[in-house]
């Protein structure tokens, strides 16, 4: 783009900067590959930085310090104003990561709820745990405190969802922070730092440095003056970031990949209202935002005796979902992020086919069309029939509109196809027996396991996953939990000397 000038996107106390060495990056529409904006390319001396900052806020500042019911207010007014932009938010999301503008405005929505339930969390906990020493002379009291300067680093897919994710309860504990958005998706976290400073947030208590995760994630995780990172993205760069925090011993709390199972049952479509939801769900398991989610059920296991009938209408309608740019009407389905993923994508499609799968529809780039760009990252949703566990496309996080098909004949053989995996993130269940429903999902080894649905999330319940899926829970008591230290503080009304030593 040249000539438009970069957006200053670098925020560091309380200041909208361009990058220290005056680097840039353009921002493309995944719909047609073309730049929309610029933005400022960080790296580590804005970093060091925007860490500075942060520092200097929760040391010298008085967030830490701000009664939980102002903080609680002004996470609030923040969700407020997520409703008042609701629509330019989701517009800007859609163009930013692909997805649907219905997708994106469903996400500003649960952005909102997220920071209303960290605001009555906190407004509504009382003065801490009090300890019964067994002396009415002791006053013993377990109390939270921040943690301190969080970096939080986020994934390309749902930029503001995970965002809001961790900067909600990081601001609800009383933290600072320095946010990494993904350099590809950045422009509705930097939106929603801009609404932060209009909520009335201290200068200094919320930063976020736009650029690549090398330079500006590598330096948030190794940072002697970061007490915890949180990170949410795939496996690899997930151990890059605990290696490097560990070194200086910070919290931890890493939500990495998924290869999730959704299990049906064949009494689950006894019935033509039963086959039909199944299927229906089946779809929006692995095909909502072009299977670019961590939680998408990329893996259907179906009991044999129905495998025929349900895969022949998932095939039929995935056949029929509409491709297009996110922002047009009637569009079921936008493009994938990048040329990079989806020829990663083309990778597993090819590498299943050459192993034995059955390619029952998709598997390849859609025909150019005025709405389908022959620039623009598009790839079809794809059914690969008769898969197996050995294949890479069965056993590997693809992260696009893929969905394989395994059988199974019993209840052990079912539970034992969905559990094995290296990750353990989520996984459902069909069934019309209660009683099975609740022995599967109890045999699941996932964080989250979904009974006769997919895909839904409650912010009152802990999100994370189990294996190589992470460490920590986001969401929930726990999510808040992680964002906090514990004290323990011992108070002796009547001090005595104790005399163990002579004197």
């Amino acid at each position: 783009m040249a000539g438009q000038q970069a957006q200053r996107t670098i925020h560091i106390g309380g200041e909208w900067l361009e990058a220290a060495s005056g680097a840039t990056r353009e921002i493309l529409d995944p719909a047609d590959a073309k730049p929309f904006t610029v933005v400022a390319e960080g790296d580590e001396r804005d970093t060091d930085a925007a860490v500075a900052a942060a520092r200097r806020a929760f040391d010298e500042g008085t967030w830490a310090r701000t009664p939980v019911a102002e903080r609680a207010a002004l996470l609030r007014r923040v969700a407020d104003f997520l409703v008042r932009d609701r629509e330019s938010l989701g517009r800007l999301e859609s163009r930013d990561a692909g997805k649907t503008v219905e997708e994106g405005r469903v996400d500003i929505d649960c952005v909102a709820d997220a920071f209303r339930y960290f605001a009555d969390l906190v407004a509504g906990e009382g003065g801490g745990r009090v300890v019964d020493a067994g002396d009415a002379d002791i006053h013993s009291v377990v109390v939270h405190e921040p943690v301190g300067v969080c970096a939080l680093i986020t994934p390309w897919n749902y930029p503001l969802l995970q965002a809001s994710w961790k900067i909600a309860p990081a601001l609800a504990a009383g933290n600072t922070f320095v946010v990494k958005p993904s350099e590809i998706t950045p422009l509705t976290t930097v939106a929603l730092v801009g609404l932060l400073a209009e909520a009335g947030l201290p200068a200094g208590v919320a930063n976020i440095v736009t650029g690549p995760g090398h330079s500006v994630g590598a330096r948030l995780a190794e940072h002697p003056d970061v007490d915890l990172v949180s990170f949410t993205g795939g496996l690899v760069s997930g151990t890059k970031v605990a290696q490097a925090a560990a070194v200086t011993v910070k919290k931890v709390a890493l939500e990495l990949g998924g290869k999730n199972p959704n299990v049906v049952f064949a009494d689950a479509c006894a019935t033509d209202e039963g086959f039909d939801t199944a299927v229906d769900q089946a779809l929006n398991a692995a095909f909502i935002h072009s299977g670019q989610v961590c939680s998408a059920g990329g893996r259907l296991i179906i009991e044999e005796s129905v495998r025929e009938r349900f895969v022949n209408e998932l095939a039929r309608r995935a056949e029929r979902i509409r491709l297009g740019r996110g922002t047009e009407d009637g569009v079921e389905c936008g493009p994938l992020v990048s040329e990079q993923q989806r020829e990663k994508t083309e990778a597993y499609v090819a590498s299943a086919l050459a192993e034995g799968a059955v390619l029952r529809t998709g598997g390849k780039r859609p025909t150019p069309s005025d709405t389908l760009p022959a620039t623009g990252y598009f790839y079809e949703p794809t059914v690969l029939d008769r898969c197996h566990r050995e294949m890479r496309v069965v056993r590997e996080e693809v992260f696009g509109p893929v969905l394989t098909v395994e059988t199974f004949r019993t209840e052990d053989e079912a539970v034992a196809l969905a559990n094995d995996t290296e990750y353990g993130l989520a996984g459902a269940v069909w069934t019309a027996d209660a009683g099975r429903a609740r022995r599967v999902a109890g045999r699941l080894r996932h964080g989250t396991v979904w009974i006769n649905d997919f895909h839904p999330y409650l912010p009152q319940a802990e999100w994370g996953g189990f294996g190589k899926s992470g460490v920590g829970r986001e969401l929930g008591p726990s999510g808040l939990a992680e964002y906090r230290e514990t004290k323990h503080v011992y108070q002796n009304l009547a001090p005595k000397p104790v005399r163990w030593f002579a004197g």
